[in-house]
Order: structure tokens, then sequence, then C-alpha cells
């Protein structure tokens, strides 16, 4: 998220929700720099989050969902006492915001007695497939290596990062990754 857009946060939420100075909520600048420090920091991995709500349909339609959700949770910014639990909250307000425009959505596809000329151009089933194909070879890992896989592309961490939230060295985590990624690449071969 670009740094105008905390403040697009608030805007969206609407004046009338949010707090007024005397009102024993005003909004100082801690909160605003520890909300904006957050989004700088965790914004690439809930945008993930939010393409896999929104189907992978549209970039734009992940953006919009994340951004609602990120509103909402800059409101309940003072309410939240856990700081870990933040991605959970954010990750909650995305599902919520999502079932709700699904809900609002008009139907857009009638049934009809005759079936259409072409099949739909997005493959949901090799989607599928390969997204188990995937889960299956993480889980015949060993758990170091496969904790390290996921933290480098599943959260996109850097090396450095892993290196620090697995108490070893950067180069421990360059070689768990690399002999990890060739076991998976021997794993995806022999899959049928």
């Amino acid at each position: 998220m670009r740094s105008s857009n905390v403040s697009e946060c608030a805007r969206l939420a609407g004046p009338e929700r949010l707090p007024t100075p005397g009102s024993g909520g005003e909004v100082n600048a801690t909160r605003q720099e520890e909300f904006h420090a957050y989004v700088a920091e965790r914004r690439p991995v809930l945008l993930r989050a939010a393409r896999r709500l929104t189907g992978d349909r549209a970039e734009a339609e992940a953006e919009d969902l994340l951004q609602a959700a990120l509103a909402k949770t800059y409101l309940a910014w003072d309410r939240i006492e856990d700081r870990a639990a933040v991605d959970g909250y954010v990750r909650r307000a995305m599902v919520n915001t999502q079932i709700s425009w699904w809900r609002r959505q008009k139907l857009d596809v009638y049934p009809t007695d005759r079936l259409p000329d072409r099949p739909a151009d997005d493959d949901h089933a090799g989607r599928s497939e390969t997204r188990d194909v995937l889960t299956r070879a993480l889980r015949r890992l060993p758990e170091r290596q496969r904790l390290a896989v996921m933290l480098r592309y599943y959260e996109d961490m850097s090396e450095r990062e892993i290196a620090e939230t697995l108490g070893v060295s950067v180069g421990t985590v360059k070689s768990t990754v690399s002999r990890a990624m060739t076991k998976l690449r021997e794993f995806l071969a022999i899959t049928p």
C-alpha cells in the first residue's frame, strides 16, 4: 500500500465513524505511524490472501478487498491489543467483506436450456490439481526445509529475515531452501 493510502483508509471509513476530538478516541500520530508500518511490512502477504479470496480474477478487485479490510482494521486499531493478531483480524475482515460483496451481486448468469458454445476460459480444475500436487510435495519435505520454503516463497520473507526467525545463519537458509527446491523438483517430476 502506498504511504498516501494510509490516510485513505481513514477517509474510506467515513467521517461519521472516526473519533472526534475530545471523545476519548483521538487519532494520534503514533497510531498512524504504527498502522503505516504494519501496512508497509505486511501488504504483499495480505494482497496474496486477497487474491486467493477473489479467485485470482482481477488484481484491482483484490486490491479493493484489501483496502476495505485495512480501512476496517484502521478503525479498530486501538481495540486490537495483541499486535501479533492483526494479520488474523485483517484476513477475517477480508473474508467478511468478500462474503458481503458476493451477497450483493446480482445474478449475472441465468439458467437456460442451451449450453454455451465454448467452455469457460478459466481452468479451475487444473489450478486445484496443481495446488493439491504442490501441497502433497511440500508435506514430503522435512519440517525445517518445508518451513524455510514456506517463509521464503509463501510469506515472501528475505533470507536474512528467515535466518533471524529460525535462529540460523543466512548461509544455512540458502542451502536449506536450495535443497528443498531440488527435492520439490524431484517430487514433482515423478508425480503423474
